[in-house]
């Protein structure tokens, strides 16, 4: 089993999923988001995954019959101001992989996606059937792989399922893995650096159409999306049905509401401060996710916001500079 950006946050929580599964688990990951401590799940194979014939090596070499790919770069704001980083790595790069496992006959492949792939709602929650019509590069790359997937299927006899999810948060909950972005892009992690000490958060817009003014987003634990993952590969195995699914608990929460959760969970205060909207940035997205409850038996272990701000907390207590805590990054 590859898992490229294996030791990235969402790809190293699919690892341990996939471990804990009975899966062998090889990592495949350039280390330029992702961190060598985050791998303990099975060995580390570096490479990029642009690189076609490392790649086809690491298949061969580790007999793989199934690929998660994780590899992607996903800070929406950068992928606005520099759209060619993000088809060079997200596109190309997701192209070097289809590319190797169709060379090595490799059957099965799951792709990271995302929600960002439908642009701005025309109506929530958001179903997998609403139009995919992004509105920033980041969410545009990775719907060119979604699209490109049928082609390869038709072509290479290979099947694929994307998983679109929405806002990944929390941390495993036994503290072996977590979230270290540098600079980091989400919120509660961002809120608590705050809480902690770091710089005031910047609250990008209060002027949304929404109930406070702040932007709604649909927040899944990260350990919940790697189950996901796992039953998705194992759908695909048992029914050799290709398909495409929202991961998400339904329940939109305000950016006001991930303060005051933080707030209440670390008793500190975290200071803040209005700034303009953040290009690309819909106001409201939650999803509708029945058809991975039903096709794929999945059920979020920590739906509530509280339980994943708290997972989130226990970790960056514990690891207040990351990785780098563990003696090197």
């Amino acid at each position: 089993m590859l898992v490229t950006g294996g030791a990235g946050y969402i790809g190293s929580h699919a690892a341990k999923a996939l471990s804990l599964a009975g899966y062998r688990v090889v990592v495949y990951d350039n280390l330029i988001a992702g961190h060598r401590e985050a791998v303990k799940y099975g060995p580390l194979v570096e490479g990029d995954v642009a690189d076609v014939s490392a790649v086809r090596d690491a298949l061969r070499r580790h007999h793989v019959f199934a690929v998660m790919h994780f590899a992607a770069f996903l800070d929406v704001g950068e992928s606005v101001r520099d759209p060619v980083r993000y088809y060079r790595n997200n596109l190309i790069g997701a192209l070097g992989v289809l590319e190797a496992i169709a060379a090595e006959s490799v059957k099965y492949f799951v792709l990271s996606s995302t929600c960002a792939t439908y642009g701005e709602p025309v109506e929530t929650p958001i179903s997998e059937t609403h139009p995919q019509q992004p509105i920033n590069s980041y969410g545009d790359s990775k719907l060119a792989v979604e699209r490109a997937l049928p082609h390869f299927e038709r072509a290479y006899g290979m099947r694929c399922t994307s998983l679109r999810y929405f806002n990944a948060a929390g941390a495993d909950p036994e503290g072996e893995i977590g979230e270290d972005h540098a600079p980091e892009i989400h919120l509660i992690p961002r809120a608590i650096q705050a809480a902690t000490g770091g710089p005031a958060l910047e609250v990008f817009g209060d002027d949304y159409p929404t109930p406070d003014g702040t932007c709604l987003r649909d927040y899944i634990h990260v350990s919940d999306l790697a189950d996901a993952h796992v039953r998705a590969l194992q759908s695909l195995v048992e029914t050799g049905k290709s398909g495409a699914y929202n991961l998400g608990t339904g329940h939109p929460h305000s950016v006001r509401e991930v303060i005051d959760t933080v707030q209440r969970v670390t008793g500190l205060k975290v200071p803040w401060t209005f700034g303009p909207r953040r290009p690309g940035d819909p106001a409201v997205l939650y999803a509708a996710a029945h058809k991975a409850r039903v096709e794929l038996k999945w059920t979020p272990r920590f739906p509530e916001l509280e339980s994943i701000a708290r997972t989130a907390w226990a970790w960056h207590r514990g690891h207040p500079k990351g990785y780098a805590d563990s003696g090197h990054s």
